[in-house]
């Protein structure tokens, strides 16, 4: 967070070229902001401020929080999901108190997220974008800041694990069907098979989430 507070300021040249100065959070106002989708997370210890000579503050607050995200498992796993980040200040009226505006852009912002955070795990960070507003609320406007982001899953454990032992499982069942085998070899094979698909069954539940309103097409047959 910037923001810039006009009777913090004072001349180096006075004060042994002094131009930064590094104070507690709670020294001076700083704007209390929340994140909307916030579930719950965890708050750094860095409650320190950069105070510039010419008034600007500079506060980061390193967080690690668990957010709410609508997710769309129809094509699971070649799925895209998209989740929204917004972060407000419900104290302040945007009209006459405070706005906020982001100062990168979000290429900007993309590149940085792409070179710090890791990029090897399930899912891939693929798009970002944001969008300021102002959010109505009991006849006030408060300004509101929102981070869209696109994340594209990495299908190919779950190909590997799900998807090449199913299609697998129903060549087998049908090469035993019309196999020259006797009856009682097809129904041991069947079992065998009901089995197997049993368990891939098992293992896609206990992966997928069970909230979604249309359920995935690997699901469902």
């Amino acid at each position: 967070q910037e923001w810039k507070n006009t009777f913090v300021t004072w001349d180096p040249q006075d004060f042994c070229n002094i131009s930064t100065v590094i104070l507690p959070t709670d020294t001076y106002w700083s704007p209390p902001i929340f994140i909307l989708e916030r579930v719950n997370g965890q708050n750094s210890n860095l409650d320190y401020t950069i105070v510039m000579h010419n008034g600007s503050f500079i506060s980061i607050q390193p967080l690690q929080v668990t957010i709410t995200c609508s997710l769309v498992i129809l094509k699971f796993p070649f799925d895209t999901q998209t989740c929204n980040l917004s972060i407000a200040s419900f104290l302040y009226p945007a009209v006459t108190d405070l706005v906020m505006k982001t100062r990168r852009t979000p290429a900007e912002m993309m590149t940085d997220s792409q070179r710090y955070i890791l990029n090897d795990g399930e899912w891939k960070f693929t798009n970002l974008t944001t969008l300021e507003y102002l959010e109505e609320l009991d006849d006030r406007a408060f300004s509101v800041v929102t981070y869209v982001i696109s994340m594209e899953r990495r299908p190919t454990l779950y190909t590997l694990n799900l998807i090449l032992p199913t299609c697998a499982l129903y060549l087998l069942d049908m090469a035993v069907l019309f196999g020259p085998s006797s009856l009682e070899e097809k129904i041991s094979f069947q079992i065998a098979i009901i089995l197997g698909s049993s368990m891939l069954a098992v293992i896609l539940n206990n992966i997928l989430p069970t909230s979604s309103n249309k359920p995935p097409v690997i699901g469902t047959h």
